[in-house]
Order: C-alpha cells, then sequence, then structure tokens
C-alpha cells in the first residue's frame, strides 16, 4: 500500500508541476501587481476560473491528501536506517611484555 501510494504522490507532483507551467501568468510585470494597468487587488484580478485553474486545485488536493497519507504510513512504519546497536569497538590490544629496563650507566 505504501508503494502504491508513494507512485501516485510522484505522479500527482509530475502533473502538478506541468499544469503550473502551463498556465498564463496574473500580468507582465511587477507594476501591474501594485496598482499599475488599473488591477484591482494587490495580485492582480481573479477573472473567471479556467480549466486549467480547476485542474490545479483538484491535483494540489490530490498532492495534499497523499502527503498526509504518506506522513500517517511513514509514522507507522518503524523501520530505521540506523543500526539498533553502535559500531563494534574495537577489541583492546593485549599488553605486550613489559620493556625491559635499561642498564644503568655509573656516575662519576
Amino acid at each position: 500500500m505504501f508503494i502504491l501510494v508513494v507512485i501516485v504522490h510522484v505522479i500527482v507532483c509530475m502533473v502538478i508541476v506541468g499544469l503550473v507551467l502551463l498556465q498564463a501568468g496574473k500580468g507582465a510585470d511587477i507594476g501591474s501587481a501594485f496598482g499599475g494597468s488599473g488591477s484591482q487587488a494587490v495580485f492582480g484580478s481573479m477573472g473567471t476560473p479556467t480549466v486549467l485553474g480547476k485542474a490545479t486545485s483538484v491535483v494540489a488536493i490530490a498532492f495534499m491528501v497523499t502527503s498526509f497519507a504518506l506522513s500517517m504510513m511513514a509514522h507507522k512504519r518503524t523501520v530505521s536506517i540506523m543500526p539498533a546497536t553502535g559500531p563494534a569497538a574495537p577489541a583492546p590490544a593485549t599488553p605486550s611484555a613489559p620493556p625491559a629496563p635499561a642498564p644503568a650507566t655509573p656516575q662519576k
């Protein structure tokens, strides 16, 4: 089930990117957003909704639903990529025989 939702989510992501890129921009320049060309609102007038606009809304809702479903499914999965125990500690080196004492030198 998880894999199926991931596949649907990836397809929805690609579709929403395509739909957004197909839509026309609201204004020709930044001036139209802030009062130039007689705009009605800050981001331009809304106008009538287009088919692409409605399709984008539907796909955006599908994106949110699949994102929510994936987060719920991932929360239930307890598989971790991190190991439960730390790395194996190296075995302590066995101590070798103590070094032989150096011969004493006579003092003059």
